[in-house]
């Protein structure tokens, strides 16, 4: 169930995100709720998560697979541009996520 919960967490702070320009700085309330009941949901779900997984593991997957949505979302619906760099820095994070999951069962073997 933990991995239903990180994905619900993953979900709802990526639409979070992406609709909190809605908010105009905070100004409308409407917006403004939604956006801080999504970023509620993510922060329930992750909690929920951490009872059976590694925290450490649980939030390098959340923040690394969060933040790549974001940078698909910017680029495929809000107009943002493209880069090498930005295509290195997902590379790089989604590098971490895999190296954090691959050896965080060979470090609890021999922790």
């Amino acid at each position: 169930m933990a991995w239903v919960y990180l994905g619900v967490a993953i979900a709802a702070e990526v639409a979070a995100t992406s609709l909190i320009g809605f908010t105009a700085g905070f100004t409308r309330l409407w917006w403004t709720l939604v956006v801080l009941a999504g970023y509620g949901l993510s922060f329930w779900m992750l909690a929920l998560t951490v009872r059976e997984l590694e925290i450490g593991i649980v939030y390098a997957i959340w923040s690394g697979v969060g933040t790549a949505a974001i940078v698909a979302i910017g680029v495929l619906f809000l107009g943002e541009s493209l880069s090498v760099a930005k295509l290195l820095g997902i590379g790089l994070i989604v590098a971490g996520v895999l190296v954090l999951n691959i050896f965080a069962g060979e470090s609890a073997a021999h922790g």
